[in-house]
């Protein structure tokens, strides 16, 4: 009997350790001119992931102009409400779930964190619009019981100037959606976001600067992480809140961890290994936390077969050596 109670001990400890937390392992499902089809959402699940991200958008003209222009026939199709929600349907048929992202695009691809008005009428008129904007997609994400809704992407001046405006945003999205919010800071907003203790996660986009190496190792980058990682475990802790990757990736290209922000389309040589090490480093740095929500990969193409591959040196690890990383590394979790 002593034994048999041994062994049933060491059993039940085995399933303890074997029991992993599932994480959301997203991908940032970019919105394309034509509807999703079940041959787009299968190159999803043979890499494993569970969630991700559908990204809508409206239109700003200039960098201080208050009217957001959004869900209109000249967009894209799946830029607009009727395709959001058309991309949402078919990854729920396939048990992939949604965190339903509304992006702002100004003009010329100008940073929205410089979003800034030059007059209270101004910054009315924005928040007027941005009112309409977020509460028509809180909508969508309500009928269509998406699991996360994101309240906005990187607009650190728009949250600065005007906070009390983000907690009256917030509490009226949650007469409309009941679902989790979160909102996606930029990798270096996130310590003065103002209103963490509404949402439900605490959202980043982790474009952290880690090494200046051509080609950094995993330990080289895992060394980088050390002090971002702890400025997020201390918020998440005293915010009671998990920390998400609304967004985090890096480009196939040489130094691909010393700006990793950079969307430009420079010439930096094409270099998968450098990629392959900062997938690498993330997983092992941050999905064994308890205090991690998981993330979102930027970015992944619809059309699977035309995208990335191995002379390509931009985000999308799509048929390059990283997408096998992050298929291996979802599966278990």
């Amino acid at each position: 009997m002593r034994h048999l109670g041994l062994l049933m001990l060491c059993l039940l400890q085995f399933s303890c350790m074997s029991q992993v937390k599932e994480k959301i392992n997203g991908v940032s499902f970019v919105a394309s001119r034509e509807k999703v089809g079940q041959n787009h959402v299968d190159e999803i699940l043979k890499i494993n992931a569970n969630h991700a991200a559908v990204m809508p958008f409206g239109f700003i003209r200039e960098i201080n102009s208050p009217d957001i222009i959004f869900d209109t026939e000249r967009q894209w199709y799946g830029e607009t409400k009727i395709g959001a929600k058309q991309y949402i349907e078919m990854l729920h048929k396939n048990g992939v779930k949604v965190m339903l992202k509304p992006q702002i695009w100004i003009w010329r691809g100008e940073f929205t964190g410089t979003l800034k008005m030059q007059s209270e009428e101004d910054w009315r008129t924005l928040e007027n619009s941005y009112e309409k904007f977020m509460l028509a997609y809180a909508g969508l994400a309500q009928d269509t019981h998406v699991s996360i809704l994101c309240i906005g992407t990187e607009l650190e001046q728009f949250v600065n100037n005007r906070p009390e405006f983000w907690k009256k945003l917030i509490a009226k999205i949650r007469e409309v959606y009941t679902g989790k919010l979160t909102y996606a800071a930029n990798w270096d907003e996130y310590p003065r976001t103002t209103f963490w203790e509404d949402l439900d996660y605490i959202g980043i986009d982790a474009y952290f600067p880690l090494s200046e190496e051509r080609t950094p190792s995993v330990a080289q980058l895992k060394k980088g992480w050390e002090k971002h990682k702890e400025k997020m475990k201390a918020l998440s802790i005293e915010k009671g809140k998990p920390i998400l990757f609304t967004e985090y990736g890096y480009r196939s290209m040489d130094y691909t961890a010393k700006k990793p922000w950079l969307v430009d389309r420079n010439e930096e040589k094409v270099n998968l290994d450098g990629q392959v090490n900062a997938k690498k480093a993330i997983f092992e740095e941050f999905w064994k936390e308890d205090w991690f929500a998981g993330g979102y990969v930027w970015k992944w193409f619809i059309h699977h077969d035309k995208a990335g591959g191995g002379k390509d040196n931009r985000f999308t690890p799509q048929n390059k050596p990283a997408q096998l990383v992050i298929r291996d590394h979802y599966k278990m979790y």
